[in-house]
């Protein structure tokens, strides 16, 4: 160490911010902690101002995903026309109001959809993981296997807990996805774009009190929809407002290889599709919902490329590697302690990085342009290909949690090293 270097300055840490903007976790619009209303916590027959109700944007949004109506809702209360000495804040953000019975609410609903907020929203940054990418790639069964592996090992490896956001999303998801898939063996059916699925909000809790939670909504979008620009534009906003992006490409969507696996897997050949969207396709449909709109027409959102089905690729292996060896990173099973492992990243970012090139440039090089981080991966959700809508022995996951310790890396969450 020189003489002078002693001297030099250590980098200081930024201050952190009174409050953050809060995205709300059901319908992505984004706005400030002190735009929050308030559910009541009783109500009145002798007063019209808290007489039971129809809560209008509530049941605007539960109809958007098939929800049932609900009716006698308490009153919704304005923080505007509560005297300031009732307001009540904690860590600078507005956490409850007491009207004029004297009866306290901590009920914070989101201003537009009505649905109340976690507790953290405003204090904490609101850090949005979502998924996205065509049809048929397996985004539902990527999201079921990625949150089971998220609990059942991933996240004591990292001193946290993976948790859903309520009892009622902790049912739907037990019983609509994990139990079908893990226990019973049955493939889920493709998400249809008539029938929004209602997003499957989780939060990753560290047990480090420094650290934020990291919430993690699964909006589980139609992938016919995301080539879709109107469908977009009405349900596009959980990926503007979006910390981090699982991009999913399905290697039967590229054209080149298709028929090659199809012809290797011989009488065989698994779950297969008639129709794919192209990868690119997915992108441009991005580009011009918001990329375009941002500067340098260009997004900073840090986003894994995710290949999913990587067990089929071993119908295109062999030892010239022309598309892949058999003994590529990308058929063994990682796991990151502690840290994210740099090295290992390094290798398979690589080798995903180059496949793609080999088989879709167009896609690559599209992603090249419109994103500013980008990191490539290869997961199987299940292990093998599943024959009429089973799967053939223990659902056995390789690398899906990978993607996802990559954005926590990247969000500041954890330290990478080499």
């Amino acid at each position: 160490m020189s003489f002078f270097s002693r001297f030099k300055r250590k980098p200081q840490e930024q201050p952190r911010p009174l409050f953050y903007d809060i995205v709300c976790p059901y319908c992505f619009s984004k706005f400030s902690p002190e735009e929050v209303v308030f559910r009541a916590s009783h109500h009145r027959e002798d007063d019209e101002d808290f007489a039971l109700r129809e809560d209008a944007p509530l049941n605007r949004y539960r109809e958007r995903f098939g929800l049932d109506t609900v009716y006698d809702m308490e009153a919704i209360l304005n923080p505007q026309d509560i005297l300031p000495e009732h307001r009540t804040y904690t860590d600078n953000v507005l956490t409850s109001l007491t009207d004029r019975y004297g009866e306290t609410t901590r009920r914070r609903l989101c201003p537009h959809c009505h649905n109340e907020l976690p507790v953290t929203a405003g204090k904490v940054p609101s850090n949005i993981i979502s998924i996205v990418g065509a049809s048929q790639v397996g985004k539902s069964v990527y999201m079921t296997s990625l949150i089971h592996t998220l609990q059942q090992t991933t996240a004591d490896r990292f001193d946290a807990a993976c948790m859903p956001l309520n009892a009622e999303i902790s049912r739907k998801f037990r019983m609509n996805y994990e139990e079908p898939l893990f226990e019973r063996g049955d493939l889920l059916a493709s998400t249809q774009k008539e029938r929004m699925q209602e997003p499957f909000i989780f939060q990753f809790v560290f047990k480090d009190e420094k650290k934020p939670p990291l919430t993690l909504v699964f909006f589980d979008v139609a992938g016919e929809g995301m080539v879709d620009e109107e469908y977009m534009n009405l349900h596009g906003r959980h990926i503007r407002n979006s910390a981090g992006i699982l991009f999913m490409v399905d290697p039967l969507q590229i054209r080149s290889i298709r028929e090659r696996i199809r012809i290797m897997l011989g009488d065989k050949p698994g779950e297969w599709t008639n129709r794919y969207d192209e990868p690119r396709d997915v992108v441009l449909t991005m580009f011009s919902d918001f990329i375009s709109h941002q500067e340098k027409g260009k997004t900073d959102i840090p986003t894994a490329v995710v290949l999913t089905k990587s067990d089929m690729l071993r119908a295109l292996a062999d030892e010239d590697g022309d598309y892949i060896r058999p003994n590529s990173n990308v058929f063994n099973n990682m796991e990151h302690h502690d840290y994210f492992d740099l090295t290992e990243f390094g290798n398979i970012d690589g080798e995903v990085r180059r496949f793609i090139e080999k088989v879709d440039r167009p896609f690559k090089g599209t992603m090249d342009v419109y994103f500013n981080e980008t990191g490539y991966f290869a997961v199987s959700a299940l292990g093998s290909n599943p024959v009429d809508q089973k799967i053939q022995g223990v659902v056995s996951p390789i690398r899906v949690d990978e993607p996802f310790i990559w954005l926590l890396h990247k969000l500041n969450y954890i330290e990478g090293r080499e």
